[in-house]
């Protein structure tokens, strides 16, 4: 079976593609309400339901999105990619669409979310400062999401995308034993 996130992908270019950049703010906010709509374990029911028709989950779907005040930002192209998905039983997979929609809205705008690791909290001079040479250095606005893991001993690891900066004292540590024993 495929990746769902393979499945996906295509998915969300293509409501990407049809929100455009100005309604991009609403389109994800009535993704994460219908993915939330999906997760929900009697909707998740549902769609495996033999005696549930697939138009009928969407109209569900969309009903809640309604009720939350999604589909009147974004227009009938939502109701219409939310039957789409039902069409080809792919409402379980959103998901999956919703977070590679924000990362497609994320990178047209130029901004990046950096997962920071470090071995004691930051206050926030040093934040401020982490995320000015972030910003500097990817050239992009960054949004920091702070973790603390005091295993790291010292230091800090910053990961945004496939880019890994491992600033711990922890691997200079490891690094240090498997010089000296190598």
């Amino acid at each position: 079976m495929a990746d769902r996130l393979t499945i996906a992908r295509p998915y969300a270019r293509a409501a990407f593609r049809v929100s455009g950049r100005k309604a991009a703010d609403s389109w994800s906010k009535l993704l994460h309400v219908a993915a939330s709509t999906v997760q929900d374990a009697r909707v998740a029911a549902l769609l495996g339901n033999p005696h549930v028709t697939p138009q009928q989950v969407a109209e569900l779907v969309i009903g809640v999105i309604e009720d939350a005040g999604g589909v009147g930002l974004a227009g009938e192209e939502a109701k219409n990619f939310v039957r789409t998905l039902a069409d080809n039983r792919r409402l379980g997979y959103l998901p999956e669409i919703a977070a590679r929609f924000d990362t497609l809205k994320d990178a047209a705008f130029g901004i990046a979310d950096v997962a920071v690791t470090s071995a004691e909290a930051l206050d926030k001079t040093e934040q401020d400062k982490l995320a000015a040479a972030l910003a500097k250095k990817l050239d992009r606005q960054v949004r920091l999401h702070y973790d603390v893991d005091k295993n790291l001993i010292g230091g800090a690891v910053l990961r945004t995308g496939d880019l890994v900066i491992d600033g711990s004292l922890r691997t200079r540590l490891e690094r240090l034993a498997y010089e000296l024993t190598a």
